[in-house]
């Protein structure tokens, strides 16, 4: 029995120490292996950096307003008797839009006319017999009262004939018609849209801390969905002269030419305030800056002592970034190159391989899904 133990004790000793020896001679391989592996070298793309003058800009948003718009209506109550305009034209300062059925006004004119003769022939009259002593006073008084009432109440048939007759207030673009011929008007009805679009208006907010940039005539680039393209040049037309006390902005207004009549009212639009250019600045692709929690930083490549190309990681100060590109204050300067893609594998004296490709290239066209 003795010896039967004894010779499993042996055997169980056997197989642990084969374990260990294997696992002692795996790891013993395995740091030879990566004693004896080649560094790592990682493919990048890199960029020379440059100076260049850079544009600094306010950026806002806002809606596209015409130069003068209002929606055409009727100031009282009555039935359509013509409709002067087509939908969709151009219409001059006066022109007649829409009459509405004034028959009652125009007879009550006529009798009112009717009698404006004799009232002011009795007034002249008793005037020279006033003179002569032969009326009296009163009996003037009450003939000039007469004709004066009269000529009020003409005035005043022609001013109500007047608003039944419904003309444009400005030159402008007329739109699409809400009303038919014969149709009963109740006072304030909309009858159409009429807009002003020689010149454009855009009114954005910009930041309080922002209002010492900004003056009267200074430049703005608007962008609009419809137009990608497009680039309108405008100026800054008015500023409000308050700021709201509870958002800290103040709105501005840009005037837009519109000669081409590409704008239209209610477009949203994106507008860059342009500032004084400040020359010999350091700008880079916004693809080149890594984010962490310890602030922005780029990976700067140096040849080192035995000629490889290594990357150090530098942290930068950042301006505005505009589009793609971002303006470096600190931590980049000329003649440096940085890395613009495959910074997610690098850290700090990684050997790096510099590579040629367009991947990161915005295309002209966006891919169709």
């Amino acid at each position: 029995m003795k010896k039967w133990t004894f010779a499993m004790l042996l055997i169980a000793l056997a197989l642990f120490g084969s374990v260990i020896v294997f696992n002692i001679m795996k790891q013993k391989g395995i740091a030879e292996y990566m004693a004896n592996r080649p560094e790592p070298e990682f493919p990048v793309t890199v960029v020379d950096i440059k100076t260049s003058d850079w544009i600094p800009t306010i950026q806002a948003i806002g809606f596209i307003e015409p130069n003068q718009g209002v929606n055409i209506a009727n100031e009282v109550a009555g039935k359509i008797d013509s409709i002067t305009f087509d939908s969709g034209t151009k219409v001059t300062k006066g022109q007649l839009l829409v009459s509405l059925d004034s028959d009652v006004e125009k007879a009550n004119l006529k009798s009112s006319q009717a009698k404006l003769n004799a009232a002011k022939s009795k007034f002249l009259r008793y005037e020279a017999l006033y003179k002569k002593n032969a009326v009296s006073k009163e009996a003037l008084d009450e003939s000039e009262a007469s004709y004066s009432s009269l000529l009020a109440d003409i005035e005043s048939q022609k001013a109500t004939i007047a608003r039944r007759q419904i003309t444009a207030p400005f030159d402008g673009d007329i739109g699409l018609r809400n009303v038919f011929l014969g149709e009963y008007l109740s006072a304030g009805t909309s009858i159409v849209r009429l807009e002003d679009t020689s010149v454009m208006r855009l009114r954005f907010t910009v930041p309080q801390t922002q209002i010492s940039k900004v003056y009267l005539g200074q430049e703005v680039e608007i962008f609009v969905d419809a137009y990608p393209e497009t680039v309108f040049n405008g100026k800054i037309s008015a500023i409000e002269p308050a700021v709201n006390y509870q958002s800290g902005l103040i709105q501005i207004q840009a005037d837009i030419p519109n000669n081409k009549s590409q704008l239209r009212s209610g477009m949203f639009a994106r507008a860059n305030v342009i500032l004084p250019t400040i020359k010999d600045q350091i700008t880079v692709p916004q693809t080149a800056i890594t984010f962490t929690l310890y602030g922005d930083n780029v990976y700067l490549v140096r040849e080192d002592e035995n000629g490889d190309l290594r990357v150090t990681q530098s942290v930068v100060k950042v301006g505005e970034r505009i589009d793609a590109i971002a303006h470096i204050l600190e931590g980049v300067k000329a003649g440096d190159k940085i890395v613009t893609s495959g910074q997610v594998r690098l850290s700090n004296h990684a050997k790096v391989r510099i590579i040629e490709n367009d991947t990161l290239k915005v295309p002209v066209e966006t891919p169709m899904l």
